[in-house]
């Protein structure tokens, strides 16, 4: 539908009541053929790719609070796929290359933009595991390339460069590739897509119980009633395990808050994403102006949407040391989001021991940059009651036959 500027005005005096709505809200139904708890990027991700890959249309997306209510909306929307290990870097490389047609994919304008991430190191041994890196990234044919000091100089002209300063930069890694998006563009994207293909969003929808027939599940006990499914899904980042022990399962996992802030708005002046593992702290620009700056986990466990003073003290210290003139900036927000932590950093995308019930949690950090692809995978596990070649290594037994996926320094800051 088109809008010519007095239509705008004009819905907006009326509260835009003659907007169509993006999505349906429809009436929960008895039963369906696949139940996600979860309504964040991941659990739309994979409602969407449920319908579209698979042709499973009859699912609903339940969600106890809003859509993008939870983490989708809590985040820094960085998107990369430079990781270390092989398991990780083809599950974010596929994540990242659907992220390069999504916005055609759902006909929704994601503000993707490729504006690059850029790790910055410090000293020797950042030095030395920067190049480790990047050899490893380009053996599996995804961009990496190293800047020289007087490059990365170049590519951001505002950085400090001063070789007397406490953490002295001598270079930088750069994917080009990597970028950021709108995160509620996100959520909203895949759910007008999901709703389009048949699938049912429900919010306000809050699961009290998983129900069970023996070793199956069967269904949940919700705030809005009783909806039956033999195939079920658990999306929630911050509450897997609360989640997962409605269904008798214990996971190896922890949640902590993790904060984020901008800034005041202010004419384009950072136009990539800047990370330094050293001085502890991330920073880009948003396309409203502001800048969006995170650091590291809090390190107490909590299922609170707040931290500590004294995350948010220390990364400002770290941004204007790499930014002198960001000190005359004010901070507009602050906000935390809730992440689930796994004892390899990595994820679980996996089926549990309970016939019908499957996991999708422990992104820890980075579970924004991978919404598409871990929808995508985890689509496939549910239909297909198997793994995919491309999470299949992302199983919950990991833990018990030791093969696990150490990625505690792919996240440089903790992103």
């Amino acid at each position: 539908m088109q809008y010519s500027i007095f239509n705008l005005i004009r819905e907006g005096i009326n509260k835009h009541k003659g907007w169509p709505a993006a999505f349906r809200h429809p009436e929960p139904k008895e039963r369906y053929d696949v139940i996600i708890i979860g309504g964040g990027g991941h659990g739309l991700a994979t409602a969407y790719y449920l319908a579209k890959e698979h042709g499973i249309r009859n699912v609903a997306v339940v969600e106890k609070g809003w859509l993008g209510g939870g983490n989708t909306g809590r985040n820094t929307t960085v998107v990369r796929s430079n990781y270390l290990w092989d398991q990780s870097a083809f599950l974010y490389e596929k994540s990242l290359k659907l992220w390069e047609g999504l916005t055609q994919d759902l006909n929704y304008n994601l503000m993707f933009s490729q504006r690059g991430v850029l790790n910055l190191c410090h000293n020797l041994h950042d030095l030395r595991e920067l190049h480790r890196r990047i050899n490893a990234i380009r053996l599996n044919d995804i961009d990496s390339e190293y800047l020289t000091r007087d490059q990365v100089k170049a590519f951001v002209p505002i950085l400090n460069m001063d070789p007397n300063i406490r953490y002295p930069i001598l270079g930088g890694s750069l994917q080009r590739r990597g970028g950021n998006a709108r995160h509620d563009a996100v959520a909203w994207g895949f759910a007008r897509a999901a709703d389009r293909l048949g699938v049912d969003i429900l919010q306000n929808c809050e699961v009290m119980a998983i129900l069970r027939d023996g070793a199956k599940v069967t269904g949940i006990e919700t705030t809005r009633g009783t909806i039956r499914a033999p195939k079920i899904g658990a999306v929630v980042a911050g509450h897997a395990s609360v989640v997962a022990g409605m269904a008798g399962i214990r996971l190896p996992i922890e949640s902590h808050p993790l904060q984020a802030l901008v800034s005041e708005p202010i004419k384009p002046i950072l136009h990539t994403v800047i990370m330094s593992g050293a001085v502890h702290v991330y920073v880009s620009q948003s396309d409203k102006g502001e800048l969006v700056m995170g650091a590291g986990i809090d390190t107490f466990n909590s299922y609170a949407q707040r931290g500590s003073l004294q995350v948010i003290e220390d990364q400002m210290a770290a941004v204007v040391e790499l930014f002198p003139m960001f000190s005359r900036l004010r901070m507009m927000r602050q906000w935390a989001g809730i992440v689930d932590v796994c004892p390899d950093a990595s994820p679980i995308v996996s089926k549990t021991p309970v016939e019908g019930f499957y996991v999708n949690c422990g992104w820890g950090t980075g579970g924004f940059k991978a919404t598409p692809g871990s929808g995508w995978v985890f689509a496939h596990t549910i239909a297909q009651d198997r793994p995919h070649r491309l999470n299949e290594a992302f199983n919950i037994e990991r833990f018990s036959t030791g093969e696990l996926i150490d990625e505690h320094g792919a996240a440089a800051v903790a992103h």
